[in-house]
């Protein structure tokens, strides 16, 4: 069934996509331009003031301008296809050496997000889209992270103040050096996690090697461990 688009979302876009090249501008210049309804045109400008993408321009009351907000995002998105691309070589490799499904994910404003996987050849596999969001406190990729970060964030990610199972589990991982999902969100599947930091010991990322129960038993689990912090290790030394 096709999806119909949202008109109010539609015409917010191209009121910001208007404004964006021709700033700045007033309402009625934009609805000018735009070619549409002048009132419509300002409740789209007091949306996407509200959020933090449009501003006041300086000296000019009536006339609009864009924030740099959408620079910030810019320079995200760069820096997270940067990220990629730097650490595919790695997924690879390690996609060869396990035969298993390796992720990379990424803390996204207080979500942990796939961000690239590497699919198993195995006709039985475990595999998540790019772009799913990742539980933070049950999943290996999300503990991982969880594992860099002081109990304030802990709590950001979470919603609530971590209760003491979750705060043992990540002393757990801090302790050992790796996560471990035993089928707590997929039944079937297991996998286990290394988060990547930066200069300054922040998380930016974790790799995750996934694959039905019975591939990831605690015996493999145990030497893979090792061999991710490594990895993790000299990925993040290069950052």
């Amino acid at each position: 069934m096709a999806v119909k688009h949202l008109q109010s979302a539609a015409r917010v876009l191209a009121t910001f996509e208007a404004l964006a090249e021709n700033q700045p501008l007033g309402v009625g210049a934009l609805a000018r331009v735009l070619d549409d309804d002048k009132s419509a045109v300002q409740r789209a400008l007091m949306t996407l003031a509200a959020a933090g993408w449009i501003r006041r321009a300086s000296g000019e009351g009536s006339q609009w301008e864009v924030t740099t907000r959408v620079l910030g995002l810019a320079n995200r998105a760069q820096s997270r296809l940067g990220l990629r691309d730097r650490i595919r070589p790695t997924l690879e490799a390690l996609r060869e050496s396990t035969g298993e499904t390796i992720i990379l994910n990424v803390p996204e404003s207080g979500q942990v997000v796939v961000l690239d996987v590497v699919e198993s050849m195995q006709l039985v596999r475990t595999a998540p889209k790019v772009g799913f969001v990742v539980p933070a406190t049950s999943s290996a990729a999300g503990q991982a992270i969880l594992a860099h970060l002081d109990d304030a964030e802990v709590e950001f990610y979470v919603g609530r103040p971590p209760d003491a199972e979750l705060l043992a589990a990540i002393a757990e991982v801090r302790q050992r050096g790796w996560s471990v999902n035993a089928g707590n969100e997929t039944p079937g599947a297991r996998a286990v996690g290394v988060a990547i930091i930066d200069n300054e010991q922040r998380p930016i990322a974790s790799i995750t090697v996934s694959a039905p129960a019975n591939r990831l038993p605690d015996a493999t689990i145990d030497a893979l461990g090792p061999q991710l912090v490594a990895i993790a290790r000299r990925l993040s030394v290069a950052e």
